[in-house]
This record gives structure tokens, sequence and C-alpha cells, in this order.
């Protein structure tokens, strides 16, 4: 069985950071790509940034280039996702998920098979 879990929400002010950790287990952890999806309230579940099994692959929508960072340490088991400049509009949801296959980058929530439950990310402005 396979569990992720995220870890690192809260409520933050405008131009603040967070870092979003995420846990895997069930199989070595690089076997794993992993992603991050943001749901704000009443919107669709959207792609945030992927990371490869390696962590050599790594990318995120265009609206966090440049402040929010993907990246994963293999001997931990976990993901991050750094935020930095947050935004109001940043404020969702976030789900950590992991999907077989390493390689590549997932951009589609459909790629990905194994979901966390969520990690509740608040920026005020």
């Amino acid at each position: 069985q396979v569990q992720v879990e995220e870890s690192g929400g809260g409520l933050v002010q405008a131009g603040g950071s967070l870092r979003l950790s995420c846990a895997a287990s069930g199989r070595p952890f690089s076997y794993y790509g992993m992603g991050w999806f943001r749901q704000a309230p009443g919107k669709e579940r959207e792609f945030v940034a992927a990371c490869s099994g390696g962590g050599g692959r790594t990318n995120c929508v265009d609206s966090v280039k440049g402040r929010f960072t993907i990246s994963r340490d293999n001997s931990k088991n976990t993901a991050y996702l750094q935020m930095d400049s947050l935004k109001p509009e940043d404020t969702a949801l976030y789900y950590c998920a992991a999907r077989v296959g390493s390689a590549g980058l997932g951009y589609s929530r459909y790629e990905y098979e194994y979901w966390g439950q969520g990690t509740q990310v608040t920026v005020s402005s």
C-alpha cells in the first residue's frame, strides 16, 4: 500500500514563504515521479510542479515560475515545494501526488496514482 502525506501548510502574509513536504512509502522513493497540485474553492485541481524520480528534471506552471521550487531528497523519501513571494491567489489546498514511472514529468492529475489528503495554504493580503 502506497501512502502519500503532505505537511507544512499554513497561514502566511503576502510576500512570505512556506515549504511543503511530502513523504511517500511503498517502494524505493526514486521509483516515483512526484507532483504538486492545488485546488482553490470552486476551481478545478491544477498542476503546480513536477519532479522526476532522480530529481534531475523539474518543471512548474508559468504562474509560479521564479517563485516556487520543487525538489526531492531520495535519502529521506521526501519531496518539497518551496514557495516564496506568495500571493493571495496562491491560496488553495495543496496536494502531493506520486506516479510510478520516474523518468519523465507528469502534468495531468490523471497520470498520478497516489495522492495525499492535502494541506491548506492561505495567503493573506
